[in-house]
């Protein structure tokens, strides 16, 4: 049986679990929000934890917090940041829209850690100080997105975009037709195909290392709603320096501290370009799928590496699963991007009030999509093969090789070639000979697949 102990705050009286870290405030948090059993990210926890080590640094020198207890503050903070103390962080996400009720989390565990060393830390007076809730949320979300993004994502899409481009210099040499509409169009290599998804890749890569300067610009310091109430003059500084030196990344004040608390224009930005990752994403892995069609019945260009079995009915069935899983990334990421949206929208006078989902949301995308890159650049991509007779096969059959005919014969009467090479399912060089007063050397000349991938007339 659980046993109790009791705890006091502002409201008074509370029983609160006897080994647990935390206090009233978080109780009264999780007795309220019994809705949906998902509690804040590791990554947010984590930045939550490190705005406490850097602004414990930053009351040292500037508030006048005695170094014993900062020392304290920073000790229990570092801990949490190693992941010691997870299960002492039980509120729901869906809770205060500032966030408060987490923030009180940290704050009660960090004094309660404190504690147990025998050093008296109020949550509030000492781990909160110069700060509010209103400040400290905002900021981590922007430190949590900041690091996955320099530390995870963007190594992966890197990762992802040279495992292409080593992929596609095997295969300059290989031609193959190519499709719009999902219909037959006029050839290209392998290599063309595949540098255009790192190209697009690289797209939403320069986009994100053009946000990553203003995630790391905070509104630490604005305390309830920008004007900085409670806090020294010089502790947004100080904590961007103290941050600084902690990650290895240049942190800074905003230069709006309102702007920061008021809205979530920022992470609005960073989910719109997670969602266009994802959409390239989506692209890629609906290409493999297709290219992996078959393999008798489809358009069997390229084979996966088999990794399971495809069904639990037919034996020897084997399924596309990496690139299944990434395009189910790419959807829920979509609909993350949809909550987001909502939620930035929610910032009435100086306070958004859905800071808790935004963090919810932002974290699982940019995990969602490290873990994509990975994948797909692993798993399907550097191991995929070329199914060169389907791919010749199919460009000896392919009438609108017949364009290359355009400047010398027209376009009506290319069409009717085309047309008629389509019904009777033979080569379109057979029937421009019967068409046309071309020689067949020219005809192969000006019909050959690999000519015609570099363009020109």
């Amino acid at each position: 049986m659980t046993r109790f102990r009791t705890e006091k705050d502002s409201m008074g009286s509370i029983d609160v679990p006897t080994d647990a870290l935390y206090g009233a405030q978080t109780q009264r948090a999780v007795n309220n929000f019994k809705i949906s059993g998902l509690t804040m990210p590791k990554a947010f926890i984590k930045a939550l934890a490190l705005v406490k080590y850097c602004a414990a640094q930053a009351n040292q020198e500037h508030a006048d917090l005695p170094a014993e207890k900062a020392s304290a503050i920073q000790r229990a903070a570092l801990e949490i940041y190693e992941e010691r103390w997870h299960d002492h962080f039980p509120v729901d996400v869906f809770q205060t829209g500032s966030g408060t009720s987490s923030n009180m989390n940290m704050n009660e565990v960090i004094a309660g850690l404190a504690q147990r060393n025998k050093i008296d830390i109020h949550p509030n007076d000492d781990v909160n100080r110069s700060q509010s809730s209103n400040d400290v949320v905002p900021t981590a979300i922007q430190i949590s997105s900041a690091l996955a993004l320099e530390q995870q994502l963007k190594p992966a899409v890197e990762a992802l975009i040279q495992s292409i481009r080593d992929k596609a210099a095997n295969l300059q040499d290989v031609t193959k037709t190519g499709r719009t509409h999902l219909m037959d169009a006029m050839p290209l290599t392998m290599a063309q195909e595949l540098e255009t998804w790192a190209h697009q890749l690289s797209l939403s890569l320069t986009a994100l290392e053009e946000l990553q300067p203003r995630l790391q610009q905070l509104p630490q310091g604005g305390t309830a709603i920008g004007t900085g109430i409670n806090a020294p003059e010089e502790f947004s500084q100080a904590f961007s320096n103290a941050l600084s030196d902690f990650t290895e990344l240049k942190f800074s004040p905003s230069d709006n501290l309102f702007a920061g608390i008021a809205g979530q224009e920022l992470s609005l930005q960073l989910s719109g370009t997670l969602t266009t990752l994802a959409s390239t994403l989506l692209k890629i892995s609906n290409d493999l799928r297709w290219m992996n069609s078959g393999p008798l019945a489809g358009l069997g260009e390229i084979s996966l590496q088999a990794l399971q079995p495809g069904s639990s009915i037919m034996p020897g069935k084997v399924n596309p699963v990496i690139p299944e899983a990434v395009a189910m990334i790419a959807a829920q990421v979509t609909g993350n991007h949809s909550t987001i949206t909502t939620a930035a929208q929610s910032g009435n006078f100086q306070l958004n009030v859905m800071l808790p989902v935004i963090a919810l949301n932002l974290s699982q995308s940019l995990e969602l999509l490290t873990n994509g890159c990975h994948a797909l650049g692993e798993q399907a991509i550097s191991s995929f093969t070329v199914n060169n007779d389907r791919l010749e096969e199919a460009l000896s059959k392919n009438p609108i090789l017949v364009t290359a005919l355009n400047p010398v014969i027209g376009y009506n009467k290319a069409a009717d070639i085309a047309k008629q090479a389509y019904k009777e399912k033979r080569p379109v060089l057979d029937v421009a000979k019967e068409h046309t007063d071309l020689s067949e050397d020219e005809l192969r000349r000006l019909l050959d697949p690999k000519r015609l991938t570099k363009g020109g007339m």
